[in-house]
């Protein structure tokens, strides 16, 4: 697939959507550049996951900008192009209010509801699953930021329990009403330090006063809970799946930490969500560990909601990489080449196929589109 990236005409052989990896039984071809466990890249043909999705949050960005994509020489859009190439799920984050108190968007994608609205409808018509990642803030959310949105600064702690429940059932009621109920919704992304600090933050600097686990299993519950009052609302028959997602996916002793905390405080979900980048977080046979041991431990499955990889370091702007220097595909273990892109892919993929009993779901690709 190639992708025009708008204003200043970069190109970019986007070759992840194109070689197949993506297709729950496809296989073979030689490639080069090995596994970062020491696994040789062998045909995991069998290696099928039932969940094969992406996250196109920026996609309109990348349109507005005149960005097109391309699969053997024809234009396309991308939803069909998507799933013509095995895709069967898109994931869209959704920030409560992307924009600063003068009105200036923060970018990103601008992911606001009415964007992601338009965007699931397209996926919608392409019939795959929609994944709802909820932030629960104005920007981006991660292990070292979980800022409250700016309209709920101010809430004591009864009040911001009782604001995630209604902005939750609000969100998800227009998205029923819009005809795009999700099929699974994340309650926060990336929630190794909690959400919404200090208030839900689970571990304290010195001198900081925060809610811990107590507080945050309570925005948790909350979050679910008015999910499921808005599905009750709305006639939903299939309720959607929800996942507490955290990053660092090969750290099992995270990973047990934190799910331990929050079992110990009977929070529901359905699934757990994983970040995996290997260049930052450890070998394919740390997160496999992970993976397995999530599953024995609390008997749920397990999902790869985040992952990436760089097929090239060449910067296509003037903006910085998280991904762009000779260490970097180093640490993750491949060549940041097309051949290495696709070695890890089929690598990650027979990992999560091999979780005992099927309970590996799949893997959700970071914005392919950009």
């Amino acid at each position: 697939m190639m992708i025009n990236r708008g204003r200043a005409r970069a190109q970019w052989v986007g070759v992840l959507l194109c070689t197949g990896l993506l297709l729950g039984g496809c296989g073979g071809g030689g490639s080069s550049g090995g596994s970062n466990d020491g696994s040789t890249d062998e045909d995991v043909s069998s290696s099928a996951v039932a969940v094969r999705g992406v996250d196109i949050s920026m996609l309109e960005t990348v349109e507005d900008a005149g960005g097109t994509f391309q699969l053997n020489g024809t234009t396309q859009d991308l939803l069909p192009l998507l799933k013509s190439q095995g895709v069967n799920l898109v994931r869209l984050r959704l920030w409560v209010d992307p924009k600063s108190t003068s009105n200036e968007v923060y970018g990103g994608g601008d992911s606001d509801l009415a964007r992601v609205i338009r965007l699931a409808k397209r996926a919608k018509a392409q019939n795959m699953a929609f994944m709802l990642d909820l932030h629960y803030s104005d920007f981006w959310t991660d292990p070292g930021k979980q800022f409250k949105p700016k309209a709920w600064a101010a809430l004591s702690t009864d009040e911001l329990v009782a604001q995630v429940q209604s902005y939750t059932q609000d969100v998800v009621s227009q998205l029923i009403t819009a005809g795009v109920a999700p099929d699974y919704v994340q309650i926060g992304n990336e929630l190794n330090s909690g959400m919404l600090w200090p208030t839900g933050k689970n571990w304290a600097a010195t001198g900081e006063t925060v809610g811990g686990f107590d507080v945050l299993a309570r925005l948790l519950k909350a979050g679910e809970a008015g999910l499921r009052a808005a599905e009750t609302a709305g006639g939903v028959t299939t309720p959607a799946k929800t996942i507490l997602h955290l990053a660092e996916g090969g750290n099992n002793g995270k990973f047990r930490w934190w799910f331990d905390e929050i079992t110990k405080r009977s929070v529901p979900f359905d699934i757990i969500g994983i970040s995996y980048y290997p260049y930052w977080h450890g070998t394919l046979a740390a997160l496999q560990i992970n993976m397995n041991d999530m599953v024995s431990r609390y008997s749920k499955p397990v999902m790869v909601v985040e992952t990436a990889y760089a097929f090239t370091l060449d910067n296509g702007d003037s903006l910085g990489n998280n991904f762009g220097q000779a260490s970097d595909a180093t640490n993750g273990g491949y060549p940041a080449t097309a051949a290495g892109q696709r070695s890890f892919l089929k690598d990650l993929r027979a990992k999560i196929a091999a979780v005992p009993i099927g309970q590996g779901l799949g893997f959700v690709y970071c914005e392919p589109d950009w």
